[in-house]
Parts: structure tokens; sequence; C-alpha cells
């Protein structure tokens, strides 16, 4: 079963609308106990890394999270916000995150750049994730748009991390992927039919034991 977070302030009906509209089955994970027949497991994220984890850890999902994921490579998909507290560190609010990827997440220079960051921006994926379609290597020559609303952006300490790229006054990572871990600072719900070509090939992933 394709689980899908829902901690109150991500942006979960979204997702699930996305998910459904592609023709899978999907459900959403409230508690900790949700996440034993979870085939594939969608954070989603809007606000404030702070609220996430708080959120989380409310629901006493993080420990189960983890097991789910690092333990029994579950497929995972972070969104904005479920992609940034991935990180050790975000800058906003001086908050911790997960840290199952090494790196902090850093705010934009506001004297260079209005901040949030928001609407269609190129998309470059500079690695092949193996992802069943291949809708990565269809970017390699023909950038995709994707839809963005982000203060904060990633600066991961692996390059082997990084997935994608895309430019605001200067590159920033857009999505970082590690074995079973994908994760966009794009909506990838949001972002028409790029975005759902995406979402249908991580749905189509099977776990690698």
């Amino acid at each position: 079963m394709i689980r899908i977070i829902d901690y109150k302030a991500g942006n979960a009906p979204s997702v699930m609308r996305a998910v459904k509209h592609l023709g899978f089955n999907a459900e959403y994970a409230r508690g900790p106990k949700d996440f034993g027949d979870a085939t594939h497991i969608i954070l989603p994220g809007v606000g404030t890394a702070k609220a996430t984890m708080a959120s989380l850890k409310a629901l006493n999902l993080p420990s189960k999270l983890e097991k789910a994921v690092l333990k029994k490579k579950v497929p995972f998909m972070g969104i904005c916000v479920g992609m940034q507290i991935l990180f050790e560190h975000s800058e906003e609010d001086d908050n911790p995150g997960l840290g199952w990827l090494k790196g902090n997440i850093v705010k934009y220079d506001t004297q260079k750049v209005r901040v949030p960051q928001m609407g269609w921006n190129q998309v470059r994926f500079v690695k092949d994730t193996g992802l069943p379609e291949k809708v990565c290597s269809h970017t390699f020559s023909a950038p995709d748009y994707f839809y963005f609303v982000n203060s904060y952006h990633a600066k991961p300490e692996e390059e082997s991390d990084i997935w994608a790229v895309s430019d605001y006054n200067g590159d920033f990572i857009a999505a970082v992927q590690r074995d079973n871990i994908y994760a966009t600072q794009f909506h990838i719900e949001k972002s028409g039919e790029a975005g759902l070509r995406l979402l249908n090939d991580f749905l189509k992933l099977e776990r690698n034991i």
C-alpha cells in the first residue's frame, strides 16, 4: 500500500489526488502502525521545518519512519519541506532534522534574490537514478519546468546525493537521492505533466532489499 504521511500541516490531500489520478491506490499514514504494509512512503511538506518535525514527533512517527525507510528500504519520496527535514540541520528556526542525509538547509541571500522563490523553474537532472521510465534521462537534453515555493535550499555534504539542480541567481539543489530515498524541493504534485511523470515512475519502483 502506498502511504502518504498526513501530519495536518503538510499537503497530503493534494498528493493523494495526484496519486489517485495516476491510477494508484493509497492511504494516509497518521500513526506508527500505518507503515507495516507500506510499499511506498511519501512525505509532503509545506510551512516550516520546525513545525514539520514537531508534528511528526507528536504523532510518534520518526522512529517508525526510520525503520521503514532506512532498515526495510521502502521507497521514500520527500516533497519540499519533506526534503529539507532529511538533512541534519536547518537555518530556519535553527532546527535539527532527521539526519538521514549529511548537510544543512540554508536561506537564500535576500540581498540578491526575492524570497520565497515562487513559480515555475527549469530543473536539470544530473544523475540517472534508475527510475523505470527514465524520466531523468528525458530531461538531460530538454529540462522540464517544475513548481517551487521555497525560501531555503539544501547544501548536501555528499555530492553523490545530488539528483537535480536548478537556477535562482546561481545553481541550487532541486532534488536529492540516495538508495531508496528520493526527495524534491519542488512540488511534484503541482508540476503538471512533468511532475506526474516523475511521481508515476517513483510509484513503479520496487523495494530493493
